[in-house]
């Protein structure tokens, strides 16, 4: 076994350096704030969750770094927001093509950088480029009667999902008339977001990219006085102390914050296509804000359910996305990789463990010794597949997404008992109902407190038109997707209700 020639990590690292020499130093990554790269912040040191090979650090700014960087974000907005929409539409389309010639790139550094398997990357890059060719070509008819915001986008986003919900956002927003500011997330998509911000920087796009802690820079890019807007993804603690910032600013905002996506079956009998739809839910290791880590199953139907479950995590493939057994062998078809990095694992574990010690019964625990690996190779940030069943209520693993390949199962008797446990998180951006009646689900789902609920199939966060948001907790602010994207990050008519969560309504399209 051995990495695949011309995939390494000095391989991609290298292509940076000739395809945008301007960010790309031989020692270093660049941010970019001003109209210009800028060879500031201190650069930290990061290893790669795929082996622990040493890679690119984030330029890390203190927050006056940052305000100047704002400073000059809003700078741009002020010439940006009246260019013709024409010459925007343009300017954009340049960028996607750009970063579509270099796809292959950006999909190899989404491999190093966040532990991708190849054709999951790949994808990532692919649904960023196609949802912004299909905004370009819609634009007209959603900016009718709409103006930019008075300020620039900030926008702070988890690592899982760099392309296709951060670059795709920032594209959309620049589109709409914006400048945008964008915090690299700090554990990773650094060198896939600064290659693909340095193709739109030369095609004349307004895009600032800076690096640092959220603790450090979130005072400037969440409250500093130019913003027009505030986009954010992450987890429910950061999401808070975010809203809580913008309280009294009563500034344009979108929290997308984690709950706890649950997967209820009911009087359900089609157990060959649950099968499939729990492998396939396991893609990138759940490390996915629309991944289901939660099985609340009728007791009399355990059995069934198991066997269905038992057999798909039998089948997953896990472990290093590069490695191949000759030079000439594709790239190993995977179903996840490691986990973000070696800390995530070493959490996972322990929660499993606290939560077995508490009474939570192991129903299946693979081991690392199945998966696909170098010889010798560091494992120390990839985590095999555990089902719990009825994890303690005291463990993060009975109200909280676990972010990791670890589900739990829940058994109830009655329907209330059903609703009940998959509302566990108050609230959830998707759910799912696996039974076999219509009837069942037009009565059950309106009760599920998530912005979209499947029948039979599992529900994710949609592409192009399709509408996304969450429910409860899981969400601040307006909602998302299709029109609603452009909506968020634009002006309309005086008095006008934008649909999402607020303190004072929630609105569902």
């Amino acid at each position: 076994m051995q990495v695949k020639p011309g995939t390494a990590w000095q391989d991609a690292y290298g292509r940076c350096c000739e395809v945008a020499p301007e960010a790309f130093h031989d020692d270093r990554v660049l941010n970019h704030w001003g109209g210009f790269w800028q060879r500031d912040g201190r650069p930290a040191p990061v290893f790669s969750p795929v082996d622990g090979t040493a890679i690119a650090g984030p330029p890390r700014l203190d927050r006056a770094g940052a305000a100047r960087a704002v400073a000059g974000a809003a700078e741009e907005h002020r010439r940006w927001r009246h260019l013709p929409l024409e010459e925007r539409k343009e300017r954009v389309s340049a960028a996607v093509e750009s970063m579509a010639a270099h796809r292959d790139l950006l999909a190899l550094l989404l491999v190093w950088e966040i532990g991708k398997p190849w054709k999951t990357a790949c994808a990532d890059v692919d649904r960023c480029l196609d949802g912004v060719r299909w905004y370009v070509s819609e634009i007209d008819r959603m900016l009718a009667g709409r103006a930019p915001l008075p300020g620039p986008v900030s926008n702070i986003a988890s690592w899982n999902y760099p392309m296709s919900v951060l670059m795709h956002a920032m594209l959309v927003q620049a589109l709409a008339g914006n400048a945008v500011i964008a915090k690299t997330p700090t554990d990773g998509g650094l060198c896939c977001l600064t290659l693909a911000c340095a193709l739109a920087v030369r095609e004349g796009l307004p895009f600032t990219l800076v690096s640092g802690g959220g603790a450090e820079l979130s005072p400037v890019l969440v409250s500093g006085r130019s913003l027009g807007c505030v986009s954010f993804v992450g987890g429910r603690d950061a999401g808070g102390r975010v809203a809580a910032s913008l309280a009294d600013l009563e500034r344009r905002h979108v929290l997308e914050q984690e709950g706890l996506n649950c997967w209820g079956v009911w009087d359900y009998s089609d157990w060959e296509l649950l099968t499939r739809q729990i492998r396939a839910s396991f893609d990138y290791g759940k490390q996915r804000c629309t991944a289901y880590p939660r099985f609340v199953v009728r007791r009399s139907q355990f059995h069934a359910f198991l066997g269905a479950y038992l057999e798909a995590v039998g089948s997953l493939r896990f472990g290093h996305p590069l490695a191949v057994a000759a030079p000439d062998d594709p790239l190993p078809e995977l179903d996840f990789g490691p986990l973000i990095n070696v800390s995530k694992a070493k959490e996972l574990a322990d929660q499993v463990d606290e939560a077995v010690a508490r009474g939570a019964v192991p129903l299946h625990r693979a081991s690392l010794t199945s998966g696909h690996f170098l010889p010798g190779q560091d494992t120390s940030a990839y985590f095999a597949p555990v089902a719990l069943l009825d994890p303690p209520r005291s463990s993060p693993l009975h109200h909280a997404e676990p972010f990791g390949p670890v589900d739990s199962f829940v058994l109830v008797d009655t329907e209330a008992e059903l609703l009940a446990a998959m509302n566990a998180s108050n609230g959830a951006l998707v759910a799912t109902l696996s039974c076999d009646e219509e009837e069942t689900h037009r009565r059950l789902a309106p009760q599920v407190r998530a912005f979209k609920v499947g029948h039979n199939r599992p529900r994710s966060r949609g592409d192009r038109e399709e509408l996304f948001g969450g429910l409860g907790a899981s969400w601040r602010g307006a909602f998302v997707g299709g029109e609603l994207l452009v909506r968020a990050v634009t002006q309309g008519p005086d008095g006008e209700r934008l649909p999402g969560n607020f303190p004072g309504y929630t609105l569902v399209p």
